[in-house]
């Protein structure tokens, strides 16, 4: 693939139906391609056997003595990755959802130096994934894309995808300041007010293999709502 140093960051909470299966799969596409591409694991201060299953098979992970949440969670990966020379951090689910045969393709254009940030889209075009979310979901993605493309000028189709990909500009940026709340479509306003460079990629994304995912439909105008407030009220701060 190339001679960088790329680390997966995978925030985990409740996980232990998927996390297994999630670092074979890594490690299976490592043996096949005849890559190295690292991981570490954020277990958010799991209430089930997550942390057990982490310590039996002695995954590459970090414990949180308090659960931060995902933002709280992404950014530890950040500052691991950061700290331990990587040159692409990677973001990428816990639950199964993210396929590791699309990371070439999304850490190819900041190898290339087309850009800062790549983000795993299932909205470029239709056929770009089979799992799309329900309805209600993409009504609120379309309606934060056009507020950050009335932010930033730049239209972004899959707001809230966790399958993203970073160089070490962004990961220092993110190790200073990462949104606690609605991490993914602020922090890529952000990015994009700092006058850093995104682009977004097709992907092709599953369902959740197993558990409950944090994200509930009572929740989602609440959401879209603060989401968009807060996008409205960002200020560029890099000078």
């Amino acid at each position: 693939m190339n001679m960088k140093k790329i680390i997966l960051i995978i925030p985990a909470y409740n996980e232990s139906e998927n996390i297994e299966k999630v670092v074979k799969s890594i490690t299976d596409y490592n043996k096949k391609n005849k890559q190295i591409i690292d991981y570490i694991i954020i277990n958010d201060c799991s209430t089930d056997n997550t942390k057990e299953i982490l310590q039996k098979n002695k995954f590459n992970h970090i414990n949180l003595i308090n659960n931060l949440g995902i933002g709280g969670a992404v950014q530890t990966g950040y500052k691991y990755a950061f700290d331990h020379g990587f040159d692409i951090a990677i973001q990428f689910d816990g639950d199964g959802q993210h396929d590791v045969s699309y990371v070439e393709s999304l850490i190819d254009p900041i190898i290339n130096g087309n850009c800062n940030m790549v983000i795993g889209s299932r909205f470029i075009d239709d056929n770009s994934s089979d799992f799309q979310s329900t309805f209600m979901r993409r009504v609120g993605i379309k309606t934060i894309s056009s507020v950050i493309k009335y932010k930033t000028k730049t239209k972004i189709t899959d707001t809230t995808s966790g399958f993203r990909a970073v160089d070490r500009n962004i990961m220092k940026q993110f190790i200073q300041n990462y949104p606690i709340e609605y991490p993914e479509p602020i922090s890529t306003t952000d990015v994009l007010m700092e006058g850093y460079i995104v682009k977004e990629v097709p992907v092709n994304m599953h369902e959740r293999q197993g558990g409950t995912s944090s994200i509930h439909s009572w929740k989602n105008a609440y959401y879209m709502i603060n989401v968009i407030l807060s996008i409205l009220t960002i200020r560029r701060k890099r000078k």
